[in-house]
């Protein structure tokens, strides 16, 4: 298939800016794949969606402050760096070592140092280039946690669409509202955004109700935003991103599907976690279970005409155009039925992007 089809027009007032004011109030457009039809409803809502014989399936990794923003030690000259993941060696995301992306007006080089903080607290020397535009390898050097100071003067990162001044209460919003109210596990940056719209009473309403849940994890990476720049679609490189899915996961996913119970999967990560371990080589045989526990790391690209083999219904958030997140949720409900819902949803005004409204694919 073609990238272009998969465009769609989007005015710009509709990119949301900040989160709704306050969580769980958002709209949610509810898409019948079998029929096509829509509803406008709210994100509270999808309770009526879920029944006791299905599985709600979340992502509770937990975003940190990632983006660090100082300056060279030898010139002055501004810095900026996004850490994505700890080195491979690093046993944890308390180690030293990172893979960045770098931002910087001059050329990098081996052994540069920058500095961050109010006291030029926290050093981060560069190691060595690695594979992909500004990708380093960066050792961290403080007195300090390296976690401790990035919640001092780190910076949530938020995508590249929500454009804002860098004030001290902007960043005490996104602290709060770019986070799952179950994210555990840290280790992203960027957050499951169909998670945001989750509260403690939606919850409750779930529970009362017999629905069960459980979480995966699957740490997200920058790749989220990467735009598709190949004409045909299937020369697009998804990048690796780490999962876990723990034995209580994954019996209960098992026990769902053979009782012929629904997965709701909240958001495109746990979809694409779940994707790829039905996907491993014995899964789904019998006797077999179609999923099993583990952890790996994970480049599915998810598109027309994949067929799901755990996923059923689907919370996600309204994507960028030409975006792969498009493109997966065209292949759980077809392509023309996701850009009429599209078209729609910018007729009635709905919020795109992270901080937006949402979409329950039933």
């Amino acid at each position: 298939m073609k990238t272009h089809q998969f465009w769609y027009p989007l005015p710009e007032r509709l990119i949301a800016q900040h989160p709704a004011e306050r969580r769980g109030t958002e709209k949610m457009m509810v898409l019948h794949r079998d029929t096509g039809m829509l509803e406008h409803r709210h994100i509270a809502d999808i309770v009526d969606y879920i029944t006791p014989n299905d599985l709600l399936v979340v992502n509770d990794t937990k975003v940190f402050p990632a983006r660090l923003i100082g300056k060279w030690e030898d010139s002055e000259g501004a810095v900026e760096v996004l850490m994505i993941a700890a080195a491979p060696e690093a046993e944890t995301v308390k180690e030293l070592v990172w893979n960045c992306m770098l931002g910087s007006g001059r050329k990098c080089r081996e052994g540069q140092v920058a500095v961050f903080g109010p006291n030029n607290e926290l050093k981060a020397r560069l190691l060595k280039p690695l594979s992909g535009i500004g990708m380093w390898k960066v050792e961290f050097l403080c007195e300090r946690p390296l976690m401790d100071l990035l919640d001092e003067f780190g910076h949530t990162p938020v995508p590249p669409y929500v454009k804002r001044e860098g004030t001290r209460e902007e960043e005490l919003e996104d602290r709060e509202r770019y986070q799952t109210i179950y994210a555990k596990h840290v280790g992203s940056v960027a957050a499951p955004t169909a998670g945001l719209h989750f509260t403690p009473e939606i919850f409750a309403a779930l529970d009362a109700k017999g629905v069960k849940r459980v979480a995966v994890t699957l740490h997200v990476g920058p790749g989220t935003f990467r735009p598709v720049k190949a004409e045909n679609i299937e020369d697009h490189q998804m990048d690796y991103e780490a999962f876990t899915v723990p034995p209580e996961a994954a019996e209960a996913i098992n026990a769902c599907k053979a009782r012929g119970g629904r997965v709701f999967c909240c958001g495109s990560t746990t979809v694409r976690t779940l994707e790829t371990v039905a996907n491993r080589e014995g899964a789904g045989t019998t006797p077999d279970p179609l999923v099993a526990a583990g952890s790996g790391a994970s480049n599915i690209f998810i598109y027309p005409p994949y067929r799901f083999k755990v996923c059923d219904c689907m919370l996600t958030n309204f994507h960028l155009p030409q975006s792969t997140l498009l493109m997966m949720i065209s292949a759980l409900a077809g392509r023309e039925r996701v850009l009429c819902a599209y078209a729609m949803a910018v007729r009635a005004n709905y919020m795109f992007f992270s901080y937006g409204d949402c979409m329950l694919i039933v």
